[in-house]
Formats: structure tokens, C-alpha cells, sequence
């Protein structure tokens, strides 16, 4: 790639933020926009910044408010509103921007000029990008160790980063369990694969029993599940006839305001419609009860049961001990919180959930193979000068003055990063029918698949299809040189994702700020509904499964492009920087030692691989079961502090009914005035 793509690529990407940010200050001033972009305190009735002039002109003129308001926002108010999570996103960015800063210094300062001093003008080679990577040093060159140096700066800096961050944020969430004594979840354990009562018949009293047995003073209640599909599809079908009288409600009141004596017919209609669709709603809610009979439910109790205890350390030891001899039986975990329980995996059985997790692993394999096919043709257009070879007819695209250079430096990541767009979504479908019972599972679960699918196919893929042609023959005649012609081709690829990270950064987090697809959705649907009805704020939570994987591939592309490609360390500041303004507004080595027959550098590289293999697992050890258990010391010292302000019985009584199946909560129907409203209970 020359220079002219990379100019080309910048340009576009700049010229894409420069018109996106300001047009997102102006569409955030407008009082039609607040369901997308005030959602959350339209949803607590908070007051809204609008200015109260609805022809004021400063509505309409660009701003960088919310830019200064962004860098001032603490981390407690982050915790405060968001939670634990949306301040994990927030800090990833503030690690790369303090990684990432103290790396380009360095790279900028130390590594560049080793590399654009190593050799004397050849050809203009100077005037291109691998004038200033490692590929400009001679074999052999002593200024290898430079960059050895430089690697085990940035290896040792990183762990430092990382320990630091991994000690705050536990810190942190230990004082978020203790604030947040009040969860159900703390008092109450899930328990799988129940076995059926021979003399009932049933579960539920081989519950009670079995834990009133062993646990006779902390057990305190139990609520089974049951497979409630057909009821909760009752209840939806309500609720929609319940707006639908609404509307015909507020519509026809609307219309006798105006006193229009030609509409009395078309209300007349409506009225009838309305009290057509009110005896529907009674035959609903009157099958809604009878599915909600108890005997009607024993029928349908699933071998699963949420059991809560009257302490905290109750609930903890017996989440993590095995209660049979068959492991099989009577498994217990932790439950998560009320809103974070997945009802529809707690109708798979415990036994089938290998089976679940193998097909989704199939399935996640195979868009990994198949995806191959977008990243290489990606490939294929960025390397334009092989890709005439091959193919002559892409010789038009030099008969347009400028076009080479936006279709080899701008379309090759636009294209990309079109294509990864869908990966996560739909990777997160897959994770949904992978068996687990939190929702928050689902999401780490995406999260992982979505890390791996991009180190595969985005990085190591785009790393080895960009120089596929050269490397298939050698690869086969010289199978020992394979860590070396790695380590070119990771060499050979700075450009490209350099281009990655501009497009990935200015034009991606532009556009996530802006939220077109929302814009899109809201237009669409005051098309459908009316330009009079009142839009509902669009409530949805951050996609940490597609926000955590591509941001921690870049500073995988980072770490790896330190060394090789100093130059990229800048664009990587301006992603980071980026990312972390729009998120708090939403909220190989070896081989490339080798390569340059350096084997003395290329082996001392193996101790600090070691190491590195060393801190990461200290660190699993050291700060990863804190995050996936409750321990008992915390669990006790919350049940004593709560014992002496008396809230302790409180906490467990109202633990019991939070986990209520969502068939069996109690629901209201709002209909018109001249009918009675119904109440489903359980």
C-alpha cells in the first residue's frame, strides 16, 4: 500500500467524523430525539435539556458540549448510574490511551529512527511505510536489540497496567456487594436436576424436605420453575390488546374534543372495535388464570428450583457443595439476579447442555472457516499491484485519477469492518441456545467467541491471506520457515491495519454515537404509528459482546505493531481517545527475530514469554475466583452487619418472591374507562 491509500483512508475517516459529530451535537438538541439519545432519563422523568424556545436557532448550530461533559464525569457517577460494568468498558479505554501513550513516546523517540537510519536510500524506498518498520533493518543488525529492549518495555509496562486495573476493579466490586446488600441473589442458590418425589408425584416436596433436612437453620422458602411458554405467550397476547384498547381509547377522547360532527361514524367504528377487542381481553385473562391453577402448574414443574436462605452464608456454602453422591443430582450454583435469570434456558435439561454447547461451538467453527472467504477477497483489494497480476480487468480502476488509492487504503477496512459488524449479533444468538441461565453468561459467552473469531480471521487470517500468494509455495517447500514467513507477513500487513484502526475509530465510533439505526428504526416507526403518538424511549444496554472483542483486538494489533510498526502507536491514542468520549456519552516475536537472523534476540524472547504465561496465570489465580464466587467471609460479615440494624429477616423474605416466574407475576391491563381493569396473579 503507498502513501497515497493511507492519505486517502485518513481522509475519508476524518472527513466521515468531521460530519457525523457535529451533526450528532444538532440531532441531540431536538426534542423528537430524545428516546434515542435521552432514554434513560426519560424513562425516570428526569428533566431534559431542551431549550424551551422551540424556534431557538441554537438548536440547530453544531456544539462540543457533550465532548467536555464526557471528560468530566467521575467514575463514581459512572458506578452510580451504570454499574460495575459500564466502568470496565470506561477503563479498558483509559488502559489503552496510558499503555498506548507511553508507547508511541517511546516507539516515536527510540524505535523509529533505528528503523529509518538502518539502511541508505534505495529506489525511494524511503518515501514508503516500511521505511519505518522493521523491515528496514538488515539482517543480523545489532539494532535488533533495540527493538528486544523495546519489547520487554512494553510487555513489563503492560503487566504493571494490567495488574493495577485488575486490583481497582476488584476492589471496587467487593465495595459494590457490600452497598448492594439488599439482592436476592446474595440469599438465594438455583437447584438442577431435582429428582421426582415417587409418592407425589411431584418436586416441589422433595425440595422442601431435602433442604429442611440438611439445612434446618438457614433454609428458609423455595419457588420451582415450571414451563410456562404457553402462559407467557398468553400474557404477551394481553398486554398487546391492552395497548391496542388504549390507543383506540385516546384516539376517539382526541376526536370528541374536536366536535367534529363527520368523524361520528368513524368513532362509532372505533368504539365498537374497542369493545370487541375488551370481551377478547376477558376470554385471555380468563384463560390466564386457569393455566395459573396449581394443579395445572404441577404438570408442568421443571426438575429446577430457586431456594433461599435466611443468611448469606447459607445461600454460599450450599451453592458450592455437592449434595449427592450421584453429581448429577441435586446441583447447585449460585442464582443470578431476578432480572438477569434466562426463563427459557431453565427449561433445558442440565444432562443436554454439553450437547447444546458442541452445537454451538459447530456452529461458531463454521462462520469462522466461511468467513475466511470476505477477509481474503479484503485482502485481495488491498494488495491492488498482485491483485493485476491475477486479475487484469482491475486494471480499469486506474483509468479514474484517485480511485486506486480509495479503493486499496479506505475500501479494504470499510468493507471489513462491514462484515464484523454482524459477527457479533450473531454470535450472540448463538450464545442464547448454549444452555446457561443468566443472561450475563450469555454475554461473556458471546464476548469470548466474538475475541476469538476476530484473532483468527480479522488478525491472523488478514496477517497470512495479504501474502498468501507468496507464502503457499514457500509453506509447503520450507515447512521449518513457517515462524518466519509469520513474522514477515505480520511485517508486511502494518498498512492494513493501520487503515483498520483509522476506520474502526474515527468513522465506527462516530457512527455509534450517532446511532443511525435507531434514527432509521424512530423515523419508521412515526411513519407506521403516527406523527402524533408518543414514542416510548428506546432502553437497551450496552453490547459489551461486540464493544470488549474489538477493542481488545486492537490492542492486540497495538502490542504486536509496537515493535514492528511504531507508526501505528499514534492512530491507537486517537482510537482510545475516541472510544472512551463515546462511551461515557453512551456509557509474534520469535519468528520475527529469527527472521532477521538475530537468534540470540530471538531467543530471549522465550523467558519473557514465559513470564508473560506466568503473570497470567497469577493473575487467574489471584483476582479471577473473586469475580466468580461469593465468598463466605464477605456473605457472614453482611449477615452481621445486617443482623444488628434488623433488615436481615426483610432481605430474605422479599428474596423469595423476586424470582417468581414471569408467567406467574402479577399484571395489570389498562383498558378504557367503561371496562373493569383485570388483574392476572398467581
Amino acid at each position: 500500500m503507498n502513501p497515497h491509500s493511507l492519505l486517502a483512508s485518513a481522509a475519508i475517516n476524518i472527513g466521515l467524523a468531521l460530519v457525523t459529530l457535529p451533526l450528532f451535537s444538532v440531532l441531540k438538541k431536538q426534542p423528537s430525539n430524545a428516546p434515542i439519545y435521552y432514554a434513560r432519563p426519560l424513562s425516570r422523568r428526569h428533566h431534559l435539556p431542551f431549550d424551551d424556545s422551540s424556534s431557538s436557532l441554537n438548536r440547530f448550530l453544531p456544539s462540543l458540549v457533550w465532548l467536555s461533559r464526557a471528560f468530566r464525569v467521575t467514575e463514581d457517577e459512572i458506578v452510580q448510574a451504570h454499574g460495575l460494568d459500564a466502568l470496565v468498558i470506561i477503563r479498558l479505554f483509559k488502559f489503552g490511551i496510558k499503555f498506548f501513550t507511553v508507547c508511541s513516546l517511546v516507539g516515536l523517540v527510540v524505535l523509529l529512527p533505528t528503523n529509518y537510519g538502518a539502511q541508505e536510500v534505495q529506489n525511494g524506498s524511503y518515501f514508503t511505510m516500511d521505511s519505518f518498520t522493521i523491515s528496514n533493518v538488515k539482517r543480523g543488525s545489532n539494532r535488533l536489540w533495540v527493538h528486544f529492549a523495546f519489547l520487554c518495555f512494553i510487555s513489563l509496562y503492560g503487566m504493571y497496567l494490567l495488574y493495577k486495573e485488575y486490583n481497582e476493579i476488584l476492589i471496587r466490586r467487593i465495595w459494590q456487594i457490600q452497598k448492594l446488600k439488599h439482592r436476592p441473589d446474595q440469599f438465594t442458590i438455583v437447584v438442577r436436576e431435582i429428582p421426582l418425589c415417587i409418592e407425589h408425584k411431584a418436586r416441589d416436596c422433595c425440595v422442601d424436605h431435602f433442604f429442611s433436612k440438611h439445612y434446618p437453620n438457614t433454609y428458609y422458602s423455595y419457588q420451582m420453575v415450571y414451563n410456562t411458554e404457553d402462559l407467557e405467550e398468553s400474557v404477551s397476547q394481553a398486554k398487546s390488546l391492552a395497548r391496542k384498547i388504549e390507543d383506540l381509547t385516546e384516539s376517539s377522547m382526541a376526536k370528541r374534543r374536536k366536535n367534529k360532527l363527520s368523524l361520528l361514524g368513524l368513532l362509532h367504528q372505533e368504539t365498537s372495535k374497542a369493545a370487541f377487542l375488551e370481551e377478547k381481553l376477558q376470554a385471555l385473562c380468563h384463560r390466564i388464570h386457569q393455566l395459573q391453577c396449581k394443579d395445572t402448574l404441577q404438570k408442568k414443574e421443571l426438575p429446577v428450583a430457586f431456594v433461599t436462605f435466611k443468611s448469606r452464608s447459607g445461600a454460599a456454602a450450599a451453592a458450592h457443595l455437592q449434595h449427592h453422591s450421584h453429581p448429577l443430582l441435586w446441583i447447585t450454583e449460585l442464582a443470578p439476579e431476578p432480572r438477569d435469570v434466562s426463563w427459557r434456558n431453565m427449561r433445558v435439561s442440565y444432562r443436554v447442555v454439553p450437547l447444546y454447547k458442541l452445537g454451538v461451538l459447530i456452529a461458531a467453527s463454521l462462520l469462522t472457516v466461511f468467513f475466511a472467504i470476505p477477509v481474503t477477497a479484503v485482502q485481495g483489494i488491498a494488495k491492488y499491484e498482485k491483485l493485476k497480476q491475477w486479475f487484469p480487468p482491475a486494471r480499469a480502476v486506474q483509468l479514474i485519477p484517485g480511485l486506486s488509492s480509495i479503493v486499496t487504503g479506505y475500501l479494504p477496512s470499510a468493507v471489513l469492518k462491514g462484515f464484523i459488524y454482524i459477527v457479533p449479533l450473531t454470535m450472540f444468538a448463538m450464545a442464547k441456545i448454549a444452555g446457561c441461565i443468566a443472561r450475563s453468561k450469555e454475554e461473556i459467552k458471546a464476548c469470548n467467541m466474538v475475541f476469538y473469531f476476530l484473532v483468527g480471521n480479522v488478525f491472523f487470517w488478514s496477517v497470512l491471506s495479504g501474502s498468501l500468494l507468496d507464502l503457499i509455495g514457500q509453506f509447503i517447500s520450507h515447512p521449518k520457515n513457517v515462524p518466519s514467513q509469520l513474522a514477515g507477513a505480520v511485517s508486511a500487513q502494518a498498512d492494513f491495519f493501520v487503515t483498520y484502526i483509522l476506520t474502526d475509530g474515527l468513522s465506527g465510533f462516530s457512527l455509534e454515537l450517532l446511532q443511525p439505526g435507531m434514527l432509521i428504526w424512530d423515523i419508521l416507526k412515526s411513519c407506521v404509528h403516527g406523527c402524533q403518538r408518543e414514542t416510548s424511549p428506546y432502553l437497551y444496554s450496552l453490547p459489551y459482546f461486540r464493544i470488549i472483542p474489538l477493542v481488545s483486538l486492537s490492542v492486540l494489533i497495538g502490542i504486536v505493531y509496537a515493535v514492528v510498526a511504531p507508526l501505528l502507536l499514534p492512530f491507537l491514542i486517537l482510537y482510545f481517545c475516541l472510544g472512551y468520549v463515546v462511551y461515557v456519552n453512551q456509557i509474534t516475536m520469535v519468528g520475527l527475530f529469527g527472521l532477521k537472523l538475530k537468534p540470540a534476540a530471538s531467543i530471549s524472547t522465550i523467558p519473557l514469554i514465559l513470564f508473560t504465561w506466568m503473570f497470567n496465570e497469577y493473575c487467574k489465580m489471584r483476582f479471577l475466583p473473586s469475580f466468580h464466587h461469593y465468598t463466605l467471609q464477605d456473605a457472614a460479615e453482611n449477615d452481621e452487619l445486617d443482623e444488628k440494624c434488623g433488615l436481615l429477616e426483610l432481605h430474605y423474605e422479599n428474596a423469595i418472591n423476586a424470582y417468581c416466574p414471569p408467567g406467574l407475576r402479577p399484571v395489570n391491563f389498562m383498558a378504557s374507562e367503561s371496562s373493569s381493569t383485570p388483574l392476572v396473579s398467581s
